[in-house]
């Protein structure tokens, strides 16, 4: 791994350009937001509440299971010019690549569920809007924005939010008492509280999401590199996995702050949070009134981010089963933002409680997940459709092992779910 990383850091004369470096950065922060969404906040809120700083191991695994994953879908895009979602149309059975597809479709559908949600639930604390009424003005909102704004600029809006966001658990964690030698030990041992699976799987599901995958690859093909020139794909290779890394680790410092503030806060006083608007009314008394309203505000950016970048991954989704890359001019482009959002709404309609909502929302995905992993790493390590970029024995080995500890994790979950 470090010669890895040496390799990826020479250029030339042995150093990136900081310059050329910080213009690249853009994709890994889009779907760093996929990972710091409302359904990230619930299960992250939740693990901290009843187990205290015990799972953060999870977070470290789930992050480093991300980067490695993140790249090799990055990998694809830049090398072929096609999106996950594209590739699977074009070489695998036709029949069976429309099965993988529409259960991305579904797992998309269950991001925004959870993302409008969290969006949602943040306006009722700051503002007492119905729940309801928050997710349709959501869904207007963030309907515009994709229909009418290009990638560059939506990288610009994500990464101000993202910041918001950042920012916001910084203050958080500024006004309560951490015990960091407890948690330095927990984000590298792994415990498996009792009756803990569940909370386990969610949050892995909501860290490692589907539906990224997905998006990661397209956003990284749609800047068009020039694919007969070996030299521009090397160098974006590089570039991309340093823009990975970077995003990743954000998304990691954030999504533990999450549990930090969480087992700071309630689990030392006792208290198992079952919703997120609890979760900001319990902070008043703990931590002082400015924490909950940053905290709602964060939760409102972080919301309205990610459902931006699941309606485009959504997007991209359903165009790619047509064989067509993500066009927001595009009929089938639209139709699969619009599929997205609309049918995410109905759920939320028909919800009985939304944080519940949030934390199966995050089943589903982690259920869905090994097939977009297993169809990933078919593709990459074909050569048929990377050639000489194919993934290597030691790369493969290590994304099988991966697949198999996710699919392992899921038999686990049906297990102790069913009996």
């Amino acid at each position: 791994m470090k010669k890895i990383i040496n390799n990826l850091l020479k250029e030339d004369q042995n150093i990136v350009p900081f310059i050329d470096f910080m213009k690249y950065i853009g994709p890994g922060i889009l779907v760093t937001v996929g990972f710091i969404d409302p359904g990230n906040w619930a299960t992250n809120v939740s693990a901290g509440s009843m187990y205290g700083y015990k799972l953060l191991w999870v977070i470290t695994l789930s992050t480093v299971m991300l980067i490695i994953l993140q790249h090799n879908a990055a990998h694809l895009g830049i090398a072929t010019g096609y999106c996950l979602s594209e590739a699977t149309s074009i070489f695998i059975n036709n029949k069976l690549s429309k099965i993988i597809l529409l259960s991305a479709v579904v797992a998309s559908i269950s991001t925004s569920t959870a993302e409008l949600l969290g969006t949602a639930i943040a306006l009722n604390m700051l503002f007492k809007i119905p729940i309801k009424v928050g997710t349709v003005i959501s869904v207007i909102v963030i309907s515009f924005v994709l229909y009418s704004n290009s990638y560059k600029r939506l990288e610009k809006i994500i990464i101000g939010f993202v910041s918001i966001i950042g920012l916001s658990f910084l203050f958080e964690l500024y006004l309560v008492k951490i015990n960091w030698n407890t948690a330095v030990l927990s984000w590298v041992n792994p415990v498996i509280p009792k009756d803990s699976i569940v909370i386990i799987m969610s949050v892995l599901g909501a860290v490692v999401m589907p539906h990224n995958l997905f998006l990661h690859s397209e956003i990284i093909q749609s800047r068009q590199w020039n694919l007969k020139d070996k030299s521009i794909i090397k160098k974006q290779l590089k570039y991309e996995f340093l823009d990975t890394l970077f995003s990743m680790v954000i998304g990691w410092a954030i999504n533990s702050a999450m549990i930090l503030l969480s087992a700071a806060t309630f689990f030392e006083n006792g208290i198992v949070i079952d919703k997120l608007e609890q979760a900001g009314v319990l902070l008043k008394p703990i931590v002082g009134s400015g924490a909950s309203v940053v905290f709602a505000i964060a939760l409102l950016f972080s919301g309205f981010s990610s459902t931006v970048t699941s309606g485009m991954a959504g997007g991209s989704i359903f165009a790619g089963i047509f064989k067509e890359p993500y066009n927001i001019k595009d009929k089938h482009t639209k139709m699969g933002i619009f599929i997205t959002l609309i049918l995410a709404t109905v759920v939320i309609f028909l919800l009985k409680d939304p944080f519940q909502g949030l934390i199966l929302s995050q089943m589903i995905l982690s259920i869905q997940l090994p097939i977009t992993v297993f169809t990933q790493i078919y593709l990459t390590s074909s050569k048929k459709v990377m050639n000489e970029y194919a993934n290597g024995k030691f790369s493969k080995a290590i994304l099988i092992s991966l697949g198999i500890i996710i699919a392992a994790l899921n038999v686990k979950l049906f297990i102790d779910t069913i009996f």
